[in-house]
């Protein structure tokens, strides 16, 4: 605990005001609480509503109460479902009023999702208005860019938060140290190291100038194991790396969702 709340000093000493968790993440949101989180606004996440729930509003009045509890806090900054597709389900519209009822009551703040891929904001923009969406953002995965949701967003007033921007670590590994099952994309790789040792920066800190240099991202999502992690992103994210980062663009989904991974 001494630990959590030494990370948290830290974290609001660099200007860091919000934290990202999840309901199904063990026991983070208990542990936030414990440590102490007045200060911060909090992003949590809904888990999947059970196929068989017979009263799923209940069912999502009482996770988000039981959230509410554990964290120590009377108002969620932000709830972001986890599965945003069952709002296009045949209970869609009934859990969207849900949502909206929660803000109604000063439950949370702010409603939105979580996506793995920008084309499902493609149906899911049409139907229904979000105050935030998350989603994977990074040197090799700029879908969002690409398809013109982070101005479209931007332009709808959507607040824009990104994760992923180590790719779940890979690419902070060493070159010697990437898992042969990526060699398909190991010329992406090549130029991925020979830039950094071109430019003389280390991967957290190109990792973190990428979406860092987009003014419609609102705040990126990343993780923190300790404090001499966190303490390490936070001198890597204030530096100021050349214009031109290196265009690594991929579609390959396995590549890009760390989900695809063990197929590989």
């Amino acid at each position: 605990m001494t630990e959590i709340v030494a990370m948290l000093d830290l974290a609001l000493s660099n200007g860091i005001d919000t934290l990202d968790t999840a309901i199904a993440y063990g026991e983070s949101e208990t542990s936030l609480g414990q440590a102490g989180i007045d200060d911060f606004n909090v992003v949590t996440k809904l888990p999947a509503i059970p196929d068989d729930c017979p009263q799923f509003d209940a069912w999502v009045m009482a996770h988000v109460e039981a959230s509410l509890a554990r964290l120590g806090v009377s108002t969620i900054y932000a709830l972001l479902l986890h599965r945003p597709e069952q709002l296009l389900g045949v209970h869609g519209k009934d859990l969207y009023k849900t949502l909206c009822r929660l803000k109604e009551c000063g439950k949370v703040l702010k409603v939105g999702v979580s996506i793995y891929n920008p084309l499902e904001l493609d149906e899911l923009l049409r139907l229904y208005h979000f105050d935030l969406v998350q989603a994977p953002f990074n040197i090799i995965d700029s879908r969002l860019l690409r398809t013109g949701w982070l101005q479209r967003l931007k332009d709808q007033e959507v607040e824009i938060h990104t994760r992923s921007a180590f790719l779940q670590g890979l690419l902070l590994m060493p070159a010697n140290a990437v898992p042969s099952k990526f060699t398909p994309w190991s010329d992406l790789f090549k130029r991925w190291y020979t830039w950094l040792a071109d430019q003389n920066v280390s991967p957290v800190q190109a990792c973190l100038a990428y979406p860092l240099t987009f003014p419609e991202i609102d705040r990126v999502v990343f993780g923190a194991d300790s404090i001499e992690q966190l303490d390490q992103i936070i001198k890597a994210s204030s530096i100021i790396l050349p214009d031109h980062l290196p265009d690594l663009y991929c579609e390959a989904e396995n590549l890009i969702n760390p989900s695809c991974w063990s197929s590989l």
